[in-house]
C-alpha cells in the first residue's frame, strides 16, 4: 500500500460587489379565489409600470416564487369545540430586479418602488455579477494552499511528494453577497409620501469567500 499525506486546502478570495439585487415580496388576500388572482394580477401591473417609468424594461423583474395557499380560522362552538373554517386565499410573490451597482440608480429604484400602489416589502444585497470567475479563482486558491502546506509537511519529515492521487470538493453553492445591510423600515414602504430619490454615496463592504478541498498526494 503507498504512503500517503492527505491535506485540506483553504481557499479564500476577497471581491468588491458590482452587482445589486434587490428582492421584492407581495401578497393579496381574498375569501374568493378569482379575486385573489385578479389582486395579484394588479399587484404584479402596478410594480411593473413603476420600475418601467424609472429606466427598466418588464423583463428586468424576474418571479422567483408564487405561492397559492388557505388560510383558516378556528371557531368554537357552543359545546367548546373547535373546528376550522375557511377564512381566505393568500397568493403570495416573491420578485427580484437586479443591475450594475450604481447608488443613484438603486435610489430612483427605491424612491419610485416606495410610492408604488403595491406596497412591496423590500430588501437590498449587494453581489457580483460573475460568481463564476470568484469560485475558479477560490479553487485555485485551495489547491495552491493545499500544495504549499504538503511540500512542507514533507520538507520537514525529510520525504518527497509524488503525484496527485485524488481531489475530494464538495460543489455547493458559495454565498456570494456583501455583508453589507442596506435596511429600509417597512413603514418607509407604506407611507402616501414616497422616498426621496437622492442618493447616499456608500460603498459596499468587500465579498469575503472561503472554501475547502482535500487533496492526497503519494509519498515517494
Amino acid at each position: 500500500m503507498p504512503r500517503t499525506i492527505t491535506v485540506k486546502g483553504i481557499g479564500k478570495v476577497s471581491a468588491k460587489p458590482d452587482y445589486v439585487v434587490l428582492s421584492m415580496s407581495l401578497e393579496s388576500k381574498d375569501a374568493n379565489y378569482d379575486r385573489a388572482m385578479e389582486l395579484a394580477s394588479q399587484h404584479i401591473q402596478h410594480l411593473t409600470e413603476t420600475i418601467c417609468a424609472v429606466g427598466f424594461e418588464k423583463s428586468d423583474l424576474k418571479t422567483t416564487r408564487f405561492n397559492v395557499s388557505t388560510d383558516y380560522r378556528n371557531l368554537e362552538d357552543i359545546h367548546g369545540n373547535y373546528r376550522r373554517k375557511f377564512d381566505k386565499y393568500v397568493i403570495s410573490q416573491n420578485l427580484k430586479l437586479e443591475f450594475d451597482f450604481d447608488m443613484e440608480k438603486l435610489s430612483q429604484a427605491l424612491s419610485a418602488i416606495s410610492g408604488c400602489l403595491s406596497h412591496p416589502e423590500l430588501s437590498v444585497a449587494f453581489t457580483v455579477k460573475d460568481a463564476t470567475a470568484i469560485n475558479e479563482e477560490m479553487l485555485r486558491s485551495a489547491t495552491a494552499n493545499a500544495k504549499r502546506k504538503a511540500e512542507l509537511l514533507c520538507e520537514a519529515s525529510g520525504v518527497e511528494l509524488g503525484q496527485l492521487l485524488t481531489i475530494d470538493y464538495n460543489w455547493g453553492e458559495l454565498d456570494v453577497f456583501s455583508h453589507t445591510k442596506y435596511c429600509i423600515s417597512d413603514d418607509c414602504v407604506c407611507e402616501d409620501v414616497p422616498l426621496s430619490a437622492r442618493s447616499i454615496d456608500i460603498e459596499p463592504d468587500d465579498i469575503d469567500v472561503s472554501d475547502t478541498a482535500t487533496f492526497v498526494w503519494e509519498i515517494k
